[in-house]
């Protein structure tokens, strides 16, 4: 899979430090919360490249109503075990579980990729509720490379909703309760280039 077009250098932020954590919290109802520090990510340029060319992306289905659709996104997701495709994705996750670990106890293990080829990818309305995000309080800390796009946050049952705008290199953790009260969404748009997030769990959060 070759390099998609998309213009790094108009975005590259050469101040971006991985090691350097200093988010600003906004709290949410419930429990939650969301942090966000913008131009974190160490190096962002190389880490679209080296995640278009070295992830294994793959195409996911699933059934709705009466047929079997194309999820609108590519996936893959790393192992504890597993190299991530890029030193700075490493040097993030252990930046993330020394910084988070008095609040959440345990490191971020796990790295979850999406890849939003243009804005007819999207990921509908959820929360990361399969494993222990159903009953206990956890994080997913997210990055994002490339084309910016709105992160969607709103509570289970109604209520207000937030709308956060992810750019090249952002970080947005979502903690607390989060994964329980809220839901999440990157909706469809009229017109995007490639992006693509890498979602750091602990284990057993999916």
């Amino acid at each position: 899979m070759g390099l998609v077009d998309f213009q790094t250098s108009l975005f590259a932020d050469d101040t971006a430090d991985s090691t350097v954590l200093s988010p600003e919290r906004q709290r949410l109802s419930h429990g939650a919360w969301v942090d966000v520090q913008r131009n974190w990510l160490c190096d962002p340029d190389a880490v679209f490249s080296a995640l278009v060319d070295r992830v294994p992306w793959r195409a996911e289905r699933r059934e709705m109503y009466d047929s079997v659709v194309d999820v609108p996104r590519l996936v893959h997701t790393y192992l504890a075990a597993d190299p991530l495709p890029h030193p700075a994705l490493t040097q993030a996750r252990t930046a993330l579980s020394e910084h988070y670990l008095p609040e959440l106890g345990e490191p971020f293990v796990t790295a979850g990729c999406c890849y939003y080829r243009d804005g007819r990818d999207s990921v509908a309305w959820h929360g990361d509720t399969i494993g222990r995000g159903r009953t206990a309080d956890t994080m997913v800390a997210i990055v994002s490379v490339g084309d910016p796009r709105r992160l969607l946050l709103r509570p289970r049952g109604g209520g207000a909703s937030i709308a956060l705008t992810m750019g090249h290199g952002d970080l947005v953790v979502m903690g607390g309760s989060c994964q329980r009260t809220w839901e999440h969404a990157v909706p469809k748009v009229a017109h995007s280039g490639p992006r693509m997030s890498v979602q750091f769990r602990p284990l057993n959060v999916f």
